[in-house]
C-alpha cells in the first residue's frame, strides 16, 4: 500500500497519474494547503520541506519519499514500468523529467503567481515568465516533432511529470498557438484513462460539489 499525501496541484497530479498508470494500491491523504496542513509536525516527519506530494510505502518498511520527481523515479523502479532498462534510453527519460523539474514547473509556477495571484500586477514580471514559459513549451514542441513522447516513442514518467503543468497553460496565461506537436501530445496523454482518473485525486476546486463527492467516494484505495 502507498500512503499518498497530496492536494489538487500539478505536482500532486503527477504522482496520482503514476499510481493510476502503474495500478498500485494507494490511500489518499488530502492535505488542505490553505490551512497549512502540510506544515504540521506529522507531515514534516515525512517531508521536512513541508510540501506536497509525498508518499510512504508500507510494503517497504514505511519508506518515505518526497519531491515529485523522486517519487516518480521510485515508483517506476519499484514496478519496473515507464522507465526504460536500457541505460541510454533511461537517461533520455530522466533528462526530460529533470527538464520539467528544473524548468517547466518552476517557470509556469512563477507565471501563475504573477499572472493570477500576486496582489499587484507587475508587467515586467508577468512578461518575463510568460516569455520563458512559452520558450520552454517551444522546446517541448520541437522535441515532440521528432518523437511521440518526451522520452522517445514510449510513454514514460517524463510525460506524467510534464503533462499536468502544460495542460494548465491557459491558467498561466501562456499560449500554445502554433505548437501543433505539443497540442497533439497534450490530447494523446489527456485521453489516457489513468490521467483522467488521476485528475480526481483529489478533485480540483473548480469541480462541482456533486463531482467532488463522486470522486471522493472512489479514491479511498485504488
Amino acid at each position: 500500500m502507498i500512503e499518498f499525501y497530496s492536494a489538487a496541484t500539478p505536482n500532486g497530479y503527477k504522482v496520482a497519474i503514476a499510481l493510476e498508470e502503474m495500478a498500485l494500491p494507494y490511500r489518499l491523504h488530502h492535505l488542505d494547503l490553505s490551512a497549512n496542513e502540510q506544515k504540521r509536525p506529522e507531515f514534516l516527519a515525512i517531508n521536512p520541506n513541508g510540501r506536497i506530494p509525498a508518499i510512504v510505502d508500507t510494503d517497504n518498511h514505511d519508506f518515505a519519499v518526497f519531491e515529485s520527481g523522486a517519487i516518480l523515479l521510485y515508483l517506476a523502479e519499484k514496478t519496473g514500468k515507464f522507465l526504460p532498462a536500457d541505460p541510454n534510453a533511461r537517461s533520455v527519460v530522466i533528462q526530460w523529467l529533470m527538464f520539467q523539474m528544473g524548468g517547466v514547473g518552476p517557470m509556469m509556477g512563477q507565471a501563475n503567481v504573477f499572472y493570477r495571484y500576486f496582489p499587484e500586477k507587475i508587467p515586467a514580471a508577468i512578461e518575463r515568465y510568460h516569455k520563458e514559459g512559452r520558450r520552454l513549451l517551444e522546446v517541448l514542441n520541437t522535441r515532440l516533432a521528432q518523437v511521440e513522447y518526451l522520452g522517445g516513442n514510449e510513454y514514460s514518467i517524463a510525460d506524467m511529470a510534464t503533462w499536468p503543468w502544460v495542460r494548465i497553460h491557459d491558467w498561466s496565461g501562456i499560449s500554445v498557438e502554433g505548437l501543433d506537436h505539443l497540442q497533439r501530445w497534450l490530447e494523446a496523454v489527456g485521453n489516457r484513462p489513468a490521467c483522467q482518473r488521476a485528475l480526481q485525486v483529489p478533485p480540483s476546486a473548480s469541480q462541482s460539489d456533486d463531482e467532488r463527492a463522486k470522486a471522493v467516494s472512489k479514491m479511498v484505495t485504488r
